[in-house]
């Protein structure tokens, strides 16, 4: 770090003085993977050096140790004939409180935990996931049995469990699939085969909508069940009174094709299904419109993942690990993280664009399948240019020289799916390069800008 360039990061801080504010950044550090804190350097990375460094050197540890009972490495440097501290700090096992407050540090800045957040962390602190978490005073004689019925048909006809291996009772069944804990319930159990999981998570159901523009309605449904039964009730609901298939005959053969390909809007919503975040208390929306259909999700990526690590070959890391056991176990998702590559194969085989995956707020995915030539023929039409594209024109019409990785990065993004778009605004005539990739500029018509 004491040589070539110097950067701020998630793991490096530079405070020009001492000030106990800064005791919430060690903190941060000691809740996430450690962190090194550089008293005397400006937030450019200049060094400007402590003139009562030999005394903070002596305070410091004091300060830490009784607002946190955080032991740090504290070191009295030198660079260029001045003194600095390097005051290094270790990810704790367990969690960090400063002042009865908890921050964790995220990217380059330290944020307070608080509502649901701070209860996540405090769960995986202890080795536990928010599915995991037993639930008193329930049991499996409360439960209806249509989802256990729907779990082993699944089951079976995926050939992951046998019916062998499902002839067993319900409760056997729960334990088999570690959704107990002692003569508990946990949260995943009640969720997937439960008949109200909305009484356990409130906004564990679907919604979906019908819009004529981005702001009017035109009519709705709400899907409701245990987990195990919204992907099939969620597909009945949304091609039976929101896609118009288009009828063609191959041979004496009728033929259906749709605006989504079946598979992939399955494999979006069942991965949604599986795999968001249950205590934010927001359902899933699904908002149709002639041109789009867009699935939102309240979800986190694993930590230091960005959007760009779910396009290519990854380990899968689900938010909730038992949720999506069930799942694979009935054939209903994959256990090797490939569900964004399936729902894109999927639509290239069927002729269909590729659908724009985003991330955003740290919580917010977006699932977007267009219908047919819609990216490029419909955008010229006004208020039916993507939000994004709408985003990255006022963007290049203020920074003419910014490349598609910097608009990724501003966006939060896939690099993929901001070429995508690009390739859209220049096909509709809204943009044009000038110049080369490098060095050129973007021209953006005004009015559209």
């Amino acid at each position: 770090m004491m040589g070539g360039l110097r950067v701020e990061s998630q793991n490096i801080e530079w405070k020009e003085k001492w000030h106990d504010e800064y005791l919430r950044t060690v903190c941060a550090f000691a809740n996430a993977h450690g962190g090194v804190i550089e008293i005397g350097r400006t937030d450019k990375g200049v060094m400007v050096g402590v003139p009562d460094a030999r005394k903070l050197l002596e305070t410091l540890p004091n300060k830490l140790r009784n607002s946190m009972g955080v032991v740090a490495d504290i070191d009295l440097a030198e660079e260029n004939g001045n003194q600095f501290l390097r005051v290094s700090v270790k990810p704790y096992p367990y969690p960090i409180s400063c002042n009865g407050k908890y921050y964790y540090r995220s990217g380059s800045t330290t944020q307070e935990l608080t509502g649901n957040a701070l209860d996540e962390f405090l769960l995986r602190k202890q080795g536990k996931t928010w599915d995991g978490v037993p639930v008193p005073r329930v049991a499996v004689r409360d439960f209806e049995s249509d989802a256990f019925k729907i779990f082993r048909k699944k089951a079976i006809e995926s050939t992951r469990m046998t019916e062998k291996d499902l002839q067993m009772s319900d409760e056997v069944l729960l334990d088999s699939l570690r959704l107990t804990e002692g003569s508990y319930l946990r949260r995943a159990a009640l969720l997937l085969f439960h008949q109200d999981a909305e009484k356990w998570a409130p906004g564990a159901y679907v919604k979906i909508g019908k819009f004529a523009n981005d702001t009017d309605l035109v009519y709705q449904h709400e899907v409701h069940g245990s987990l195990v039964s919204l992907p099939d009730k969620v597909m009945e609901v949304i091609y039976l009174n929101y896609f118009k298939g288009i009828i063609s005959y191959n041979g004496i053969q009728r033929v259906e094709t749709y605006p989504v390909p079946h598979a992939a809007f399955r494999e979006a919503i069942t991965n949604a299904i599986a795999h968001r975040d249950y205590s934010t208390g927001i359902p899933i929306q699904i908002k149709v419109f002639d041109d789009r259909v867009i699935i939102y999700n309240d979800g986190r990526l694993p930590e230091k993942w960005t959007i760009e690590d779910l396009f290519v070959t990854h380990r899968s890391e689900p938010h909730n690990p038992l949720i999506a056991n069930a799942f694979f176990r009935a054939g209903m998702i994959e256990s090797w993280g490939r569900g964004i590559e399936k729902i894109t194969e999927t639509c290239k085989e069927a002729g269909k664009p590729a659908p724009v995956i985003e991330y955003k707020r740290d919580r917010e995915f977006s699932v977007t399948f267009f219908s047919d030539a819609a990216i490029t023929e419909n955008i010229t039409k006004n208020n039916a240019v993507h939000e994004t594209q709408k985003k990255i024109l006022a963007i290049m019409a203020t920074n003419p020289t910014i490349t598609a990785k910097a608009l990724s990065a501003e966006l939060g993004i896939a690099d993929r799916n901001i070429k995508n778009h690009i390739k859209a605004l220049k096909d509709a005539g809204l943009i044009k390069r000038v110049g080369a990739a490098k060095g050129g500029h973007w021209v953006v018509k005004q009015e559209e800008a």
